[in-house]
């Protein structure tokens, strides 16, 4: 994060070793399988995907690295609806903060920005005298695959 509580626009991995954090090559792996997903992954997706690329990993190695990510801010937990029963997914923080959008027929996730969001939160500040540093809006409904 910035002077100012924000994320830094910096890859995951170079933000990590910015602070101080040992990147050993699992790590270096999960950071970089969580900065280039497609989609939102839980720690279980995460672990199958890293053990493509490296049989050793385990999942106690992708749930230390979670919190760890977690502890500095650089990542996000989500439940989005509970869509899967308990999961809980991951994703790298951004610069700006948007709304997911959770089908709750066929379980796709969309993720959805407008300057009129970032212009409410702005308002809420203002009115509320409140400084928001996390932000997490889901909606459920049909995509339009599904309507």
């Amino acid at each position: 994060m910035d002077v100012e509580g924000h994320v830094s626009r910096r890859p995951l991995e170079q933000e990590l070793v910015s602070r101080g954090v040992r990147m050993t090559h699992q790590r270096r792996l999960l950071v970089q399988i969580i900065q280039g997903a497609a989609g939102h992954l839980d720690a279980i997706a995460l672990w199958q995907c890293a053990k493509d690329q490296d049989p050793t990993i385990n999942k106690v190695t992708v749930y230390r690295t979670l919190a760890m990510l977690k502890r500095h801010g650089l990542v996000d937990e989500l439940d989005l609806m509970h869509l899967d029963g308990g999961k809980h997914y991951y994703e790298a923080k951004t610069t700006r903060d948007h709304i997911h959008l959770a089908c709750l027929k066929c379980g796709r996730i969309q993720e959805f920005e407008s300057s009129l969001f970032e212009k409410l939160k702005g308002q809420i500040e203002r009115e509320q005298q409140f400084r928001i540093s996390t932000v997490r809006v889901e909606a459920g409904g049909l995509c339009d695959r599904c309507k």
